[in-house]
């Protein structure tokens, strides 16, 4: 970890906390902010900015899909849907070794910083060689996922995946998932390889990710929570209709009806996707403490279908976005389709605004950022998150000069960020205080693009 030198920065505006503030100065130490004064003027040697917002978190993503993005839109012989999707991922994926993946993710997380995303949540299953043998090192591709946040400064929340079986059940692994596949034994060395690698890094952390409940037993899941008792647990869940029909055929529960059944789920889990929920599903999950974690670029890319968003924030539940298949990385686009799959189910408009923030892109944005922090393992319960004391400086700048951010109060520029400029609308990026974006441009960026063109022509070609 490189000393971090101490700065102050000036922002014309700034969404703290409890709110919007004038002429905020930030004191950055050590990476982390030491002191916030508001209301006052600028001083020599302050870095001047217009506005100034907290970074989000993605709560999901698969880094290595990054390089197949736009590989899987052609139609097949017969009905396209998630399953067929899948095949051409199995596929794209046989050849990747350590190196191709440090080069497609590193790629993947530039675009994040460059978005507006300061952290991520890497989902990561990708383990073994190509044959389906674990490397020497167990955590090799772990440690190339590492790398790459290193290399292009962004915050990584690392979970590893296990992954066993290939349907409810306990059915036997497919071929496609040989690279994929676990015991607890050979999990648990993976676990403890992931935990070296990210050791260099700010402010890492590493939970642990059972795949889904079609690919752990319920004794596998229970042996998982009790790996990580202090740490962010992940899964995907309830995200296709023929997932709930298997689950129901297999154990009469739909999916986030067992898991709340059968598993302590609390503040530590988030709950990827859970798309397909009954209402009482969607309460208890709510009043669980868990996170939602949405995906709505991916979930509208695969047609998994929409969120109960409404019913689930009525109970007061907490959410987050993720860049899951990484298709397109844009955290604006993100929170827009969010919003605008339940106008379009709810043939409404500003769903998710409420009455004492009635700016939508506000809301989303101030709870995107709590929610991501908590399903990322930086947010205890009590604790603040956001452009806070004492916590790390993770902050986007808005350029103000963008025609869609032009003549707007503080109270609607997130409105203009989010439904008009969208990441056009970002000017600098700050992750652990150190400025890794500016004029919207990653400062590796020239690099990062050069090797990523390299690694994937041997990929797909």
């Amino acid at each position: 970890m490189a000393a971090i030198p101490a700065r102050s920065i000036f922002a014309e505006a700034a969404l703290l906390e409890h709110g919007w503030a004038s002429d905020v100065r930030f004191m950055v130490r050590e990476g982390r902010i030491s002191a916030i004064e508001s209301g006052v003027a600028a001083q020599v040697g302050d870095e001047r900015h217009g506005c100034m917002i907290p970074g989000l978190g993605n709560l999901h993503s698969h880094a290595f899909q990054r390089g197949m993005a736009g590989l899987a839109e052609q139609r097949g012989d017969t009905d396209d849907s998630f399953w067929t999707w899948r095949e051409v991922m199995y596929r794209f994926l046989d050849r990747m070794t350590p190196d191709d993946l440090h080069a497609v993710a590193a790629m993947a997380y530039l675009e994040m910083l460059e978005g507006g995303f300061t952290r991520v949540g890497e989902f990561h299953y990708l383990h073994h060689d190509p044959e389906g043998r674990a490397y020497a090192d167990p955590a090799e591709m772990s440690a190339a996922i590492a790398r790459a946040a290193g290399e292009v400064g962004l915050g990584l929340t690392l979970l590893p995946v296990f992954y066993a079986h290939s349907g409810f059940g306990a059915q036997p692994p497919s071929t496609g998932q040989r690279r994929f596949i676990h015991d607890l034994d050979g999990f648990a060395r993976l676990l403890d390889g992931a935990r070296q690698a990210v050791r260099g890094l700010d402010d890492a952390v590493v939970g642990l990710a059972p795949h889904s409940l079609r690919a752990v037993s319920p004794e596998q899941l229970a042996a998982l929570e009790r790996m990580a008792p202090d740490s962010p647990i992940h899964i995907h869940i309830a995200e296709q209709v023929r997932e709930v029909e298997h689950c129901l055929a297999w154990s009469g529960l739909r999916p986030v009806e067992w898991l709340l059944d059968h598993a302590d789920v609390d503040r530590r889990w988030c709950l990827v996707h859970a798309t397909h929920m009954t209402a009482d599903e969607t309460r208890r999950l709510a009043r669980s403490g868990a996170v939602a974690g949405l995906c709505p670029i991916t979930e509208g890319n695969l047609g998994d279908g929409l969120f109960p968003a409404q019913a689930f924030l009525a109970e007061g539940g907490n959410w987050g976005v993720g860049s899951d298949s990484n298709v397109l990385i844009d955290a604006t686009e993100e929170l827009r389709l969010f919003e605008y799959g339940q106008r379009l189910q709810h043939r409404g408009r500003n769903i998710v605004a409420s009455r004492e923030i009635r700016s939508t892109g506000e809301t989303l944005w101030r709870q995107a950022v709590q929610g991501g922090a908590q399903a990322l393992g930086v947010k205890e319960e009590g604790v603040k998150s956001g452009l806070s004391i004492g916590l790390p400086f993770d902050a986007v700048s808005l350029d103000l000069d963008h025609p869609s951010l032009a003549a707007r109060g503080s109270d609607r520029l997130i409105d203009g960020l989010v439904f008009a400029a969208g990441r056009g609308g970002v000017d600098c990026v700050w992750r652990f205080g150190a400025q890794v974006v500016s004029g919207g441009r990653h400062r590796a960026r020239d690099a990062v693009v050069r090797r990523y063109r390299d690694r994937l022509g041997r990929l797909i070609g």
